[in-house]
């Protein structure tokens, strides 16, 4: 914990550099950090004690007590902050863990730059965890950096290997001289001054500060370059005073020269002047530890300073080839998955098939049921009769020419019915007058004679419908004339 809280008050100095760049940090937590400290920053009691704070002010605590002294306004916003970074977090773990099914609230006790116990508010020992988990995350960061790098070389070569072994043995004899000329050509640049000796800051003094190089003040110096004004020069700032060195062998134009590797060589400079300056290990360069390099046997070395291309590769031969292994492991694993996705393109467009087959149907069913829908109405108007003007019913020509028809039927109907009303009764009455005569004998033979006549014609009498099957103008003759008379 001593060793550790050495490092505290730097580490909020460099994050407040950092934050005052705008630079990453490297941290999966960087935005977290950044703003929970441009939040501290806003107060300007904290932003004191922040500036003013020592080892023994964060070993006893005395630092976290000053967040209780800071406004309702700060604390809410800190409060906020945490929040989203918890939700921040439950995501990624849900993101990775949902189909383990493990508890989450468990799971969030990896994290150490807060305090998973209490989810809502920002107290002290958020403060200490997020500053002790920064300082000992950046520590490990360079080592981060150095790893990439010799990752992306290795990526590099392999990919050349590979472009070689597909050319045949001419154009790859061709290529190779090619890439030998451009490497060749990368290493003819001038001379590199060592970082941090007198002739590098010298070279800055005059080239970029514009001054005479024969008054250089290391002092002087000192206070040009902290940009900050806070007495200290951190990574960026030391960084800075590199890229006069690094325009010397590196140009963005040129197809032989690598950004990556440029990076990587800004890195080591500011490595090696950190190992010779930064005397507590604090990763920042105090007036005092600057002043105290400058009398040094190393900073009056007038030296070269050896670049990448003249040291020894950052990998082995053996490290290659576990990459490469790497490399076919990974290509096999996604050409199963792109196998796995296609199957699951193909099948989930067999369904998408099947689905707008029964689409249409389905649309197909609903047009026929709405023509359905819209005939029927119109059938129960058509059985409905014609209206007049006034409302009055009309109807058809042939509906008057059937009824005029019946009425035909009917009047000629009636017409025989009364001439078979006056051949029956006629003989009934002459009967009825004449019972109980000489002349009963002879009546008793008229009416048997009647009978038959009235049988007869009753026979030929038809229906309206059979009416309509017979050829016009069928009617019975006319009732016997010659029947017996009575008296």
């Amino acid at each position: 914990c001593d060793s550790l809280c050495v490092y505290l008050p730097s580490t909020v100095v460099l994050i407040r550099s950092m934050c005052l760049y705008n630079q990453d940090t490297g941290l999966y937590y960087d935005r977290y950090l950044r703003e929970v400290i441009e939040v501290l920053e806003t107060d300007p009691h904290f932003r004191e004690k922040l500036q003013t704070a020592n080892t023994e002010d964060i070993k006893n605590g005395r630092l976290s007590k000053e967040l209780d002294l800071v406004g309702h306004h700060v604390r809410t916003r800190l409060d906020e902050l945490k929040r989203q970074e918890m939700s921040r977090l439950r995501m990624l773990l849900k993101a990775k863990l949902d189909s383990l099914q493990i508890d989450h609230a468990s799971m969030l006790k990896q994290f150490e730059h807060l305090d998973p116990h209490n989810q809502n508010t920002f107290e002290a020992k958020d403060l200490e965890l997020l500053i002790s988990t920064a300082t000992k995350d950046l520590e490990n960061y360079d080592a981060e950096r150095h790893e990439e790098f010799k990752r992306y070389e290795m990526l590099k070569e392999h990919e050349r290997r590979e472009y070689l072994r597909g050319l045949d043995q001419e154009k790859r004899e061709a290529e190779e001289k090619r890439m030998e000329e451009l490497k060749d050509k990368h290493r003819h640049h001038p001379k590199v001054n060592v970082p941090g000796s007198v002739a590098q800051l010298r070279e800055v003094w005059q080239e970029t500060d514009g001054l005479d190089p024969h008054e250089f003040n290391p002092k002087t110096f000192f206070k040009l370059h902290d940009t900050n004004g806070d007495g200290l020069l951190d990574e960026q700032e030391l960084e800075a005073l590199f890229t006069k060195e690094l325009e010397k062998v590196y140009n963005s134009k040129n197809e032989e020269d690598d950004m990556m590797e440029m990076e990587e060589e800004r890195l080591r400079m500011r490595e090696h002047v950190m190992k010779n300056v930064d005397a507590n290990k604090d990763r920042l360069v105090t007036m005092e530890e600057f002043l105290k390099s400058t009398q040094k046997r190393e900073f009056n070395n007038p030296r070269e300073w050896e670049t990448l291309d003249d040291t020894k590769p950052v990998y082995t031969e053996a490290e290659l080839q576990r990459f490469e292994a790497e490399l076919k492991d990974k290509e096999e694993e996604l050409k199963r998955r792109a196998e796995t996705l296609r199957q699951e393109q193909d099948l989930l467009h067999e369904r998408g098939k099947a689905l707008d087959a029964q689409r249409k149907e389905y649309q197909q069913a609903v047009l026929e049921m709405s023509q359905r829908q819209n005939e029927q109405p119109a059938a129960a108007d058509a059985k409905q009769p014609p209206t007049g003007p006034h409302g009055e019913l009309q109807f058809h020509q042939e509906t008057n020419k059937l009824e005029d028809q019946g009425t035909v039927h009917a009047g000629k109907c009636s017409l025989r019915w009364i001439r078979a009303n006056d051949v029956f009764l006629g003989p009934v009455r002459s009967i009825l007058h004449v019972r109980g005569s000489a002349y009963g004998g002879r009546c008793l033979w008229a009416l048997g004679a009647w009978l038959m006549c009235a049988f007869s014609f009753l026979s030929e009498v038809k229906t309206p419908v059979e009416q309509e099957a017979d050829t016009p103008n069928n009617l019975p003759a006319e009732p016997p004339q010659n029947l017996p008379t009575h008296t």
